[in-house]
């Protein structure tokens, strides 16, 4: 084979492997097969049901010997499973399936009050602390009266509105017919460009006017031993990871069975740009006639194989006219229902806009499921070629549909002459922990409540282990959650690397590079990488003051920024940063690793309070894999930060949450009740903007006795639009109007806390927020210097300063050789 599964390994990785991504698919992996040389003459069933063997007779014990050879972590298959049963009231049934469907939902999406914009965990009670009450200053009333329970977000299957929909939209285009309609106003309302809301306007008058309902259509279902095989990979780069592209073009340089769309689109989840994507690259591929393929399996960065290419070709070799799609189950109506087939949906400015409702064709079975599919070329070319009016409606139908990948291609498929050929198994498993991962996560690209698999970690491989049926692609893993996992099915189909092999429980992901411009960065993150320069550079010049070849001073704006993960824990930003000594023309490139400190403190004789773990301000939350996705936690005075607390199990405890700034202001104070099985509970308090810049403090009270106390810090800016802030942009550094983060003041709990005098406090930060150019810079560096320090730094190549080791040779950089991505020319086996 010319290469092999290895590629797909590969391509997730840095350096070049392509790695995950994030909120979004940064990449979709799309993989053709090629299966040839098949016996010629060998009979065809005649039947109209196509069906895997039966595992429980004699012949399908024969037919399956070469499976069950092929062992899983835990040994043999020994399961049934079987293609699309008996069809019966002109819907397929599904085979042994219990079935929900795998995201989708309606939401109750409304304009929240401000407690409720703090958002909630389950078995978490918040109760903002009303002052007007003695109860918040009494020892034993910590709860007393049962907190004030927050609304939780809607669950999918749940009807509502939209926020804002009672809103008038802008007058800025003209429609072309009266919108009625709240989902509709409300899109029209909250779309942020004029091309956008015009779009929106014409789909809804359209819609208005009957023009998308495609006509009621007649279900028309009537109805490779191999040699040698070639593997093809097709990818394609999400529009906004330019990274990622140079990374993949590069591999594609390197082997000649891997290319990459030469266009690119921007896709977001559950959007109609995903089925888009996948349609245009199967017309690409059925165009490339030097690359002839049987299957068309679609593969996302978060994929992984759990068993090696021979054993995928010699399965499908043998079911060659098979489509293996997974299906939701047999509950049609709670399927369109929560996957919103009902509802008519608009993608632009990057978010799925819910319009209103809509009918269901008529005389169409329709069905969905996962969106992760192994299709056969044949059907793949009448996807793509076919012109009538089922594959023609069907398209226009679902690009107007949420969700539209897990559903065009099974409802096609259900109603096309290759119904026969479709077997209700992807072939795939799915981490699923719905109770994690159903949390609406998703509202701010799309008017809908979804659910999304969890990453794999180490114990849950357990459920590979225990597959009973066919399975030779797991999904989701993301090494910045867990890369031991991925090490560990590495071990299994590879074996082990040799004793004393360096860098692997060690990972590296791009962050930014200089080529794509400052204009990706976030003024916050652009002065934190700017202050970790700064002060590696003295760091470095203190520390060899006895040699002038180690004095330098920064060149331009940073080069390039790594996430570093080492054992699976964050442990730093690396940047990259071109220098010279000062006189000097000369330039080098240094790279320095910045290490974040912990600041939590925990009091003794915690009691009952034993039971918290932890203690974690930050940004960007992800509650299904409980981490924060702003690693390092750099936050900037414009930012919303969460307070997340971990518990072990334990009695029922109320404990309160007193937030403090820079100035000794009082910014928030609330309960939180924690049930017995509470693992986490977080809340972010509605905090008016701008935060001020310094060091803050936040506290755990049992009855205002204090329990722990973590700081964090609000970082100062020193850039305003990636320029250099201007004595007019001191409004960001002076903390909200009149001092008052929420809508009542906290300032009478200051005695309670027993936090010392106020004015010397504000007035220090008074004149902190005029400060601009060295000055605040120093201010800057001052603080930052407070929460990192500066671990080490190297050289990408020979440099004045003898004091600096060789990037290449430092196992900390992101320049140190990767086995785990290496990647070399291929063998005559067919491997890399």
């Amino acid at each position: 084979m010319v290469a092999s599964v290895r590629v797909l390994k590969l391509l997730r990785r840095y350096k070049p492997a392509i790695s995950a991504a994030l909120i979004i698919l940064l990449i979709q992996g799309l993989v053709v097969w090629s299966l040839r040389s098949l016996e010629e003459g060998e009979a065809e069933r005649k039947t109209r049901r196509s069906k895997l063997p039966d595992h429980n007779s004699q012949d399908s014990k024969r037919d399956g010997a070469l499976w069950d050879k092929t062992n899983s972590l835990s040994g043999r298959y020994r399961g049934r499973w079987n293609a699309r049963l008996e069809r019966t009231g002109g819907t397929a049934a599904s085979s042994q399936r219990k079935g929900s469907s795998r995201r989708g939902g309606n939401a109750r999406i409304r304009q929240k009050t401000p407690q409720e914009r703090g958002g909630m965990a389950a078995g978490l009670d918040v109760m903002p602390h009303d002052l007007s009450s003695s109860r918040n200053f009494s020892d034993s009333r910590g709860g007393v009266d049962g907190p004030v329970k927050l609304p939780a977000a809607a669950m999918p299957g749940e009807p509502g509105s939209v926020d804002g929909a009672h809103q008038t939209p802008n007058s800025d285009f003209l429609p072309k017919c009266e919108i009625v309609g709240k989902d509709a106003l409300s899109a029209l309302h909250r779309a942020t460009s004029q091309q956008c809301r015009q779009e929106i306007a014409n789909i809804v008058c359209q819609h208005q006017a009957g023009q998308l309902m495609p006509e009621a259509l007649p279900q028309l279902c009537p109805q490779i031993a191999i040699y040698h095989t070639s593997h093809f990979y097709y990818i394609h780069v999400d529009q906004r990871s330019n990274y990622l592209h140079r990374q993949a073009q590069a591999l594609a340089s390197l082997y000649s069975n891997v290319r990459v769309t030469p266009w690119r689109m921007a896709t977001i989840w559950g959007g109609a740009s995903l089925l888009t994507m996948y349609l245009r690259s199967m017309a690409d591929l059925l165009a490339m006639r030097d690359w002839s393929w049987d299957f068309f399996i679609n593969l996302s960065a978060a994929d992984y194989p759990i068993r090696d290419n021979n054993q995928l070709v010699a399965f499908l070799s043998k079911y060659r006219r098979m489509n293996f799609i997974k299906s939701h189950g047999r509950d049609n109506a709670r399927f369109i229902r929560k996957q919103g087939l009902d509802r008519l949906f608009f993608e632009c400015d990057t978010h799925m806009w819910r319009l209103g409702d809509r009918k269901i064709p008529n005389g169409i079975s329709v069905d969905g499921g996962s969106d992760w599919f192994l299709l056969n070329r044949p059907f793949v070319e009448y996807v793509i070629n076919s012109e009538d009016d089922l594959v023609t409606n069907m398209k226009r139908f679902y690009a107007y549909t949420l969700l539209p990948a897990e559903s065009f291609f099974h409802t096609v498929l259900e109603n096309s002459a290759h119904c026969e050929t479709m077997v209700d198994n992807n072939l795939r498993i799915t981490n699923w922990n719905r109770k994690l991962g159903c949390k609406c996560q998703y509202k701010h690209i799309v008017d809908w409540c979804g659910c999304s698999p969890n990453d794999f970690k180490p114990q849950d491989l357990i459920r590979i282990q225990q597959l009973t049926r066919p399975t030779f692609f797991a999904r989701k893993f993301e090494s910045t959650v867990s890369q031991e996992a991925i090490d560990i099915l590495d071990t299994h189909l590879y074996g082990q690397y040799a004793p004393g092999t360096l860098a692997l429980k060690a990972y590296w992901e791009s962050v930014f590079e200089l080529s794509d411009g400052v204009g990706s960065l976030s003024d916050v993150a652009l002065t934190a990488y700017t202050s970790f320069i700064r002060l590696g550079l003295e760091n470095l010049r203190t520390s060899q003051s006895n040699m002038e070849a180690c004095r330098f001073e920064p060149v331009g704006r940073p080069l390039a920024v790594h996430f570093y993960f080492y054992d699976d824990r964050f442990q730093g930003y690396l940047v990259r940063q071109e220098v010279r000594a000062p006189g000097s023309r000369d330039r080098e490139t240094l790279e320095l690793w910045a290490v974040p400190q912990a600041t939590l403190v925990f009091e003794s004789n915690l009691k009952e309070f034993e039971r918290l773990k932890n203690l974690e301000i930050g940004t960007d939350w992800d509650p299904k894999e409980r981490i924060f996705r702003n690693f390092g936690g750099v936050i900037g005075p414009l930012d919303e930060p969460l307070a997340v607390q971990k518990w072990a199990r334990g009695p029922n405890l109320t404990a309160t949450i007193v937030w403090m700034d820079p100035a000794l202001v009082v910014a928030a104070s609330y309960d939180i009740t924690v049930d017995v099985d509470a693992e986490y509970t977080q809340y972010k308090p509605p905090l008016q903007h701008p935060l001020r810049p310094g060091t803050w403090t936040v506290r755990v009270l049992k009855q205002w006795k204090h329990v722990a106390e973590v700081r964090f810090l609000v970082m100062p800016l020193t850039f305003n639009n990636k320029e250099p802030l201007r004595k007019e942009d001191s409004w960001l550094h002076s903390g909200p109007p009149g001092n008052l983060y929420l809508d009542q003041s906290f300032q009478q709990l200051s005695s309670v806390l027993k936090l010392p005098p106020q004015q010397p406090a504000l007035q220090v930060a008074q004149r902190h927020a005029q400060l601009v150019g060295q000055s605040l810079e120093e201010w800057v560096d001052s603080l930052v210097g407070t929460y990192w320090v500066i671990g080490d730094l190297c050289t990408t190549k020979t440099s004045s300063c003898a004091a600096l080791g060789s990037c290449s040779r430092t196992t900390w950089s992101s320049l140190c050789p990767d086995p785990k991505s290496e990647l070399g020319p291929v063998k005559s086996d067919g491997r890399i």
